[in-house]
C-alpha cells in the first residue's frame, strides 16, 4: 500500500483502488503474489520467483500449523500467501487488506480454489487491526509494512493481536542500516514516504513490543532482483498497460523502479526474510 505519511490511508485506498494500479500490480507485479520474490537467476519469471519468497517464509514457521490455528496477513493483496497457507496447512486465515479492489479479486479467488470456508478477507488497515488481543497465531505480511505512517504502531499492533508463544514473519523493503541521510529522496518521492525501516528498527521495535528475534534473513540482492524484473516486465508490456491507464503512469513507475535499482546497486537498501515470537 502506498501512503502519503501526511495524510490519510484513504489516499492509499483510492491509489490501489484505481484501474492502472490494479491492472499494474496483477498483470506485471507478480499476480496474485505481489512482493519481492527469490530469484535463481536475474532473468527467472516474476510469478514463480515471488511464490518462492512465500513458500520459504512458510519453511521457516517453527508452529505445526493445522487447521487448529489462526493466520492474519497484514496488506494481504490479492491474497495468493493466504491461499498457499490453508491448502498447505489447513488453517484458517484472516486477510487484512486496504484496496477492496484487491480484496474482491481476492475472495472471488478464494471462492473459486474453494477456500472460502478457511479465508476470511477484510477490509482494513493494519495501523489498526480491527481484530481482539491475542486471537492469533501467526502474523504474517509481505512487502507492506514500509507504507505505514507509523512503523512502530503496526509493530505493537502485531504483538497486540498475537498469542503468547504465535511466531511473526515479515519481508519489507528497508534502507541499509548505515544509510548515509538524503540519498534515498528519490526512492522517498516516488512512494511518498519520508523515510523506510532497517533490520535495526524492526529489532528495535520488536523487543519494546515484547516480540524476541527468531531469524533475521538479509537478501539485499533480491529486491535488486524483482525490482528490475518488474521494470523489464513494464517496459516490455508498455502499450498493453499504458492502454488501461495513461503513458504518464507507465513513465512514472518506470522511473520509480529506476531509482530502486540505482539505489540497492549502490548499497543503501535492504530487504530480506525476519521472524520474530512473542514471549
Amino acid at each position: 500500500m502506498t501512503a502519503d505519511p501526511k495524510q490519510t490511508p484513504d489516499v492509499a485506498e483510492t491509489y490501489y483502488d484505481s484501474p492502472e494500479a490494479d491492472e499494474f500490480y496483477f498483470r506485471i507485479w507478480g499476480g496474485e503474489d505481489i512482493h519481492v520474490g527469490l530469484y535463481d537467476t536475474p532473468d527467472d519469471p516474476i510469478p514463480p520467483a515471488s511464490r518462492r519468497t512465500v513458500e520459504a517464509m512458510a519453511d521457516a514457521i517453527t508452529l505445526p500449523l493445522d487447521e487448529r490455528y489462526r493466520v492474519i496477513d497484514l496488506g494481504s493483496g490479492y491474497g495468493g500467501a493466504a491461499r498457499y497457507l490453508a491448502k498447505r496447512f489447513g488453517c484458517c486465515v484472516t486477510c487484512l487488506n486496504i484496496s477492496e479492489v484487491e480484496n474482491e479479486r481476492n475472495r472471488k479467488a478464494n471462492a473459486e480454489q474453494g477456500l472460502a470456508d478457511r479465508i476470511e478477507v477484510r477490509h482494513g488497515s493494519f495501523d489498526q487491526v480491527p481484530e481482539p488481543d491475542s486471537k492469533f497465531d501467526l502474523v504474517w505480511s509481505q512487502d507492506a509494512i514500509l507504507h505505514s505512517n507509523d512503523r512502530d504502531r503496526v509493530i505493537a499492533e502485531v504483538a497486540r493481536v498475537l498469542k503468547p508463544g504465535g511466531e511473526f514473519v515479515f519481508t519489507d523493503p528497508m534502507q541499509a542500516d548505515d544509510c548515509p541521510p538524503g540519498v534515498l529522496q528519490p526512492v522517498y518521492d516516488r512512494i511518498h514516504l519520508e523515510s523506510l525501516g532497517s533490520v535495526r528498527f524492526y529489532r528495535e521495535a520488536a523487543a519494546r513490543h515484547g516480540l524476541e528475534e527468531v531469524a533475521i534473513r538479509p537478501m539485499p540482492h533480491q529486491l535488486r532482483n524483482h525490482y528490475a524484473a518488474v521494470g523489464k516486465a513494464l517496459q516490455a508490456r508498455y502499450d498493453e498497460i499504458a492502454a488501461s491507464g495513461s503513458k504518464d503512469y507507465v513513465e512514472r513507475m518506470l522511473t520509480g523502479l529506476k531509482n530502486w535499482v540505482d539505489a540497492a546497486d549502490k548499497g543503501y537498501l535492504n530487504w530480506g526474510i525476519m521472524q520474530f515470537r512473542k514471549r
